[in-house]
């Protein structure tokens, strides 16, 4: 993400699951990935705020298409507030969440939108009731904080998709690559088994690999190392993606995966959309995207994807964080399937 200002570092609140440490080891995951019920019709989707502001007339559209597919939707707080380029204040925007969460009538909670915000109230947040009764959380961009703490502390599944901005104004007049898109989002939600497939790119290292599906932006991704939301990877398939950053900056933040160990016991990498900032003149870079990511890899036997449908980009497929997947690379597709 391209954004002015991070923190580097912060501390993460939430209790954990009883029985578990506040912080999970170093050396062990929590136990199996723990999947939230799916849902069914008459649940209810909350939808809230978490980062960036947006009005209740903007939602409009993903609240008509969720009520057709069954789902009853509760409005938070945070929608329609406005706090600079905020959907509400720290304090209004964590309450609201927390509100989502510990509601049980709430079986799901969409983030209306992404921009930048989460890290500043995760350390706000009790993860109590989350932890004792699971639920789908949806979003991506900025909401890769919350799918990173979830696994990392809970082993708690989550959703990596587009959010309420994303939907379409008139359903008839949408592209077909947008209705796949939205229309993966139910299908996540409502259990169906994921399966998607990317164009061949002849820079892609065949082979085949089972993990659990981690990920998100990788600038957040970044963000979060040696906090105690980051990501443990070993015998994971990681995905990344990002938008708006130069190819240096790219560059510096796969060498963050490699010196922190994210690289070197993946089970596979899934390299998804990058809208890149051309280079300054005379600032060349003089390295394309793949040229960066197989740099760092090169001395490792698992299997990388290119051009995955999945970020900044129409083709942004529904992926369930936290869910064991099978990545086949070959030299005539590539897919990623859920088992």
């Amino acid at each position: 993400m391209n954004r002015k200002h991070f923190l580097s570092s912060f501390l993460v609140a939430g209790l954990p699951v009883p029985g578990w440490s506040a912080l999970v080891s170093d050396e062990k995951d929590p136990a199996a990935p723990i999947l939230p019920r799916y849902l069914k019709p008459g649940d209810t989707v909350g939808i809230t705020c978490p980062a960036g502001s947006i009005t209740l007339e903007e939602i409009q559209p993903a609240m008509i298409q969720m009520v057709e597919w069954g789902f009853n939707i509760k409005v938070g707080d945070t929608v329609g507030k406005k706090d600079f380029t905020f959907g509400g204040t720290d304090e209004e925007r964590a309450r609201d969440f927390q509100q989502m969460i510990d509601d049980p009538k709430v079986k799901a909670i969409m983030c209306a939108r992404g921009g930048y915000g989460f890290v500043r109230i995760i350390d706000k947040l009790n993860f109590t009731k989350l932890a004792a009764q699971p639920k789908w959380i949806i979003g991506f961009s900025d909401v890769t904080v919350l799918h990173c703490h979830l696994n990392r502390n809970y082993g708690i599944a989550s959703i990596h998709s587009k959010m309420c901005n994303s939907f379409p104004d008139d359903w008839n007049k949408a592209e077909p690559i947008q209705i796949e898109t939205i229309l993966s989002i139910k299908q996540a939600l409502t259990g169906q088994k994921m399966k998607y497939t990317a164009p061949v790119h002849l820079q892609n290292k065949p082979g085949r690999a089972e993990g659990t599906l981690i990920g998100g932006n990788l600038k957040l991704i970044e963000t979060l190392a040696g906090t105690k939301s980051d990501l443990r990877t070993t015998n994971k398939i990681l995905f990344v993606e990002d938008t708006g950053e130069y190819l240096y900056s790219i560059d510096r933040m796969f060498w963050n995966l490699k010196r922190t160990g994210k690289l070197e016991k993946l089970a596979g990498l899934i390299v998804g959309g990058f809208k890149i900032k051309p280079d300054d003149v005379g600032e060349e870079f003089g390295r394309t995207l793949q040229d960066i990511v197989l740099d760092k890899v090169k001395e490792y036997n698992y299997p990388v994807c290119f051009d995955f449908p999945v970020g900044h980009q129409r083709n942004n497929y529904a992926l369930k964080c936290g869910v064991v997947h099978r990545l086949t690379v070959s030299t005539t597709e590539a897919t990623l399937r859920e088992i």
